[in-house]
């Protein structure tokens, strides 16, 4: 049975219809992997690239891209991440109870050092979204190059019920 189409939205749902964020359909993996693996109640979410509506955000931060277009790509990471969240979850966003680690990389000239901040834009969008159960541990890192040229990848583990 369908719900009606008048029926109120989840609360994440609702976020993020409030954000304005419409969920792409999970990207398939383009290599030998899955794109997530559960082991209990944690899920493991591959790495999601800075891939949008309009394409992929590539290029090095510090070398052609500025903060502001590190923080966009990394926030369309984590509307990937959650696509992704809402598949390993059947469909429904209200199973994901934790948001327990996001692993960033930036795609970074050797002299920036604003990786942290950078990654802010995928953490802040898990926070807005989950609210307080979107507080995770983190790290983020520079690395030479990401696939396809990425500015940013970020993965997750997430806890459902």
């Amino acid at each position: 049975m369908t719900a009606p189409q008048n029926a109120p939205l989840n609360a994440i749902e609702s976020r993020l219809a409030e954000l304005g964020i419409t969920l792409p359909e999970p990207v398939a993996p383009v290599a030998n992997y899955v794109p997530f693996v559960r082991s209990g109640a944690l899920v493991h979410i591959s790495g999601q690239i800075s891939l949008g509506p309009d394409g992929l955000t590539a290029g090095r931060l510090g070398a052609g891209l500025d903060l502001d277009a590190g923080q966009a790509a990394a926030r369309l990471c984590a509307i990937n991440l959650i696509a992704q969240f809402k598949s390993a979850c059947g469909g429904d966003l209200t199973k994901v109870t934790r948001i327990v680690k996001l692993g960033g990389f930036v795609n970074a000239d050797p002299a920036f050092t604003d990786i942290p901040k950078v990654i802010n834009g995928a953490s802040d969008l898990m926070v807005a979204v989950f609210g307080e159960a979107g507080r995770h541990a983190r790290s983020a890192v520079g690395v030479a190059v990401l696939p396809l040229g990425a500015a940013v990848e970020v993965d997750a583990v997430i806890e459902i019920g």
